[in-house]
């Protein structure tokens, strides 16, 4: 039942997003005015702050919004150009869309992670390391790490420094979402370790390691989410 919970929780995150959109528009909130803190949204609109983290991440993914880490989250358009460009969000089954972005993130993060190692600075190295220890202190804490999850990949986005990655990262971030809706209960000390030894190769500049790393968090990954489908099939 823990998958249902999941995909209605992932229904309530769309419709905030669209309800919080919607706001915007009759505020006719200019580009490049920063929204509320979380604490402030989820007051608002009655749902929680990971409710709230999860509908600002859709929201960025359609480029209406614009999350500065360590700064806040900003308006970029109302008028975004491109609104789920893939038309992923009339799938309905939810637990194979996770399957198959999963194999998307195979097909690229092991090399993006490969780049990171090859292309980081000694600043993107620490800079990266709080992310990673950002994950572990909110797994450890019991609390939601989504938001913190997304940040520690999109830096590693961030450190390849490769002018393609950086735009393909609203992808990545659904696929993050989609997948931690269904594996984050059951992989919280592997996501810990594993994390940890991405960053080591990316740290040690080891490319070979670091992709190696990103393909075996994954692959976990992809585990978890079929047998939370094979699960799903069993009770229809």
């Amino acid at each position: 039942m823990a998958e249902i919970s999941n995909i209605k929780n992932r229904a309530l995150a769309e419709r905030v997003a669209e309800r919080l959109f919607q706001h915007l528009l009759d505020e006719k909130t200019a580009p490049g005015t920063k929204l509320p803190n979380e604490y402030e949204l989820a007051n608002r609109f009655g749902v929680s702050r990971g409710t709230i983290r999860e509908a600002v991440r859709l929201l960025a993914s359609r480029g209406i919004l614009r999350i500065k880490h360590g700064s806040g989250t900003y308006v970029v358009s109302l008028m975004p150009l491109q609104v789920d460009p893939l038309g992923l969000d009339a799938i309905e089954d939810r637990v194979q869309l996770a399957l198959d972005l999963t194999d998307v993130r195979l097909m690229l993060e092991p090399g993006i992670a490969e780049m990171a190692a090859r292309n980081r600075t000694v600043e993107e190295a620490a800079r990266l390391s709080e992310y990673c220890d950002a994950v572990r202190k909110k797994i450890e804490a019991g609390e939601d790490y989504l938001s913190e999850d997304m940040n520690f990949h999109y830096y590693i986005a961030k450190c390849s420094h490769n002018m393609v990655v950086e735009p393909l990262m609203p992808i990545i971030d659904l696929a993050v979402i989609s997948i931690a809706n269904i594996t984050r209960r059951e992989l919280l000390n592997a996501t810990i370790d594993t994390h940890r030894e991405i960053l080591n190769g990316i740290l040690n500049q080891d490319p070979q390691a670091a992709r190696a790393a990103m393909s075996m968090h994954l692959a976990m990954n992809r585990v978890v989410i079929q047998h939370a489908q094979e699960k799903t099939k069993e009770t229809k």
